[in-house]
């Protein structure tokens, strides 16, 4: 079955560690963009009707509810199998929650990233533990039990004893899905760019090691295993029945279409990329030009190996995959990131943090 991702760019403060094509925009620009995103959707000629949709961004519980329920009511499919909202917490209100309900949502992604105050205000979040509480009960008193809870394992101040704090709490949230990520270090957030120039903004003196990073990543694993929510990707777990079905078409090679600025689709063989900014794609609308920036061909092959292989249960490989990738195979094999048991082959858990070794030898 096909997905439907939403592009909503627009944040009520850019965060240090984001490096997403979103932030504090003039509101004259998000009501531009709003238009633009509405034309862009009901132009859209639907080859196949989608069982989930994904709002992202940016912070798309900042959408008003009269543009949420428009957008939505231009995507055939209603009633989805799933579709998801990235909120932030203490965005949320009983008026939005309730329509987004009405609206078709019923999953809701929450943005926490921890729930430890000084990691908090090193990222310029508003938010706190108490307020986390408060959102996911406010989300389940109006029928949404689906709920996604974001972390980020390598943030400013982070310690084993901070970062075991904040999975206490997600212990008694009872959420049925739980991402972490490991904080990347570039120049595209500005955390990341304070730590490559030396600085000491944002907290970047206090940002722990790789190894200690990398550590944390592996006590989450743990102690959500212990409490019953099992890692089926690389950063993503979730109890037994409550994987995302939107996020599983990306890594199995399921069609999507994206909309909005520098949203991506995938059509079974091409990939299509649509114009970063914000600002760029209302100006493309604006002078009748397509939104889309980039249409490149998919090399399936290895997408499929590379894809597939986030997902824990793994891949079994063709013959014919067998045959072309067997040297990359089995160097990660032979270097305990890879482990092949039967016809099927996954990471290891030293490979799951080295994927991205792994991943590269399958890029031609």
């Amino acid at each position: 079955m096909s997905g439907v991702y939403i592009s909503f760019p627009f944040c009520a403060q850019k965060c240090s560690f984001c490096n997403f094509a979103s932030g504090v925009f003039p509101a004259a620009l998000q009501s531009d963009y709003n238009s633009a995103l509405l034309a862009e959707i009901r132009a859209h000629l639907w080859e196949w009707t989608p069982d989930t949709v994904y709002l992202g961004g940016g912070t798309p519980s900042l959408m008003d509810a009269d543009t949420l329920r428009t957008l939505l009511d231009a995507i055939p499919g209603r009633p989805w199998v799933e579709a998801t909202i990235e909120a932030a917490p203490g965005s949320l209100t009983t008026e939005n929650v309730g329509a987004w309900r009405a609206a078709g949502v019923n999953r809701v992604s929450l943005g926490v990233q921890s729930f430890v105050e000084q990691e908090l205000l090193s990222t310029g979040r508003k938010h706190n533990a108490e307020i986390v509480a408060s959102d996911c009960a406010l989300v389940r008193n109006n029928g949404i039990d689906n709920i996604n809870i974001d972390l980020i394992a390598g943030l400013p101040f982070q310690t084993k004893e901070s970062w075991r704090q904040s999975l206490d709490r997600i212990e008694r949230l009872h959420p049925p899905h739980v991402s972490v990520y490991l904080f990347e270090i570039d120049e595209d957030s500005r955390l990341g760019l304070e730590v490559l120039n030396g600085g000491s903004r944002y907290g970047a003196a206090n940002l722990p090691s790789e190894d200690i990073a990398a550590e944390l990543y592996e006590i989450a694993v743990e102690r959500l295993r212990q409490i019953g929510i099992e890692r089926y990707e690389i950063s993503n777990f979730a109890r037994p029945g409550w994987e995302s079905h939107h996020n599983l078409k990306y890594w199995r090679l399921g069609p999507y279409r994206g909309f909005g600025a520098d949203a991506h689709s995938f059509d079974g063989t091409k990939r299509f990329a649509n114009v970063e900014s914000a600002a760029g794609y209302v100006e493309r609308w604006r002078c009748g030009r397509p939104v889309q920036a980039e249409i490149t061909e998919a090399g399936i092959d290895e997408e499929r190996l590379f894809l597939g292989l986030r997902l824990m249960r793994g891949v079994r490989p063709t013959a014919v995959e067998w045959n072309r990738f067997q040297a990359p195979i089995q160097r990660s094999i032979d270097a305990g990131l890879l482990i092949r048991e039967g016809d099927v082959v996954r990471l290891t858990d030293r490979g799951v943090l080295l994927s991205n070794e792994v991943f590269q030898e399958f890029i031609t």
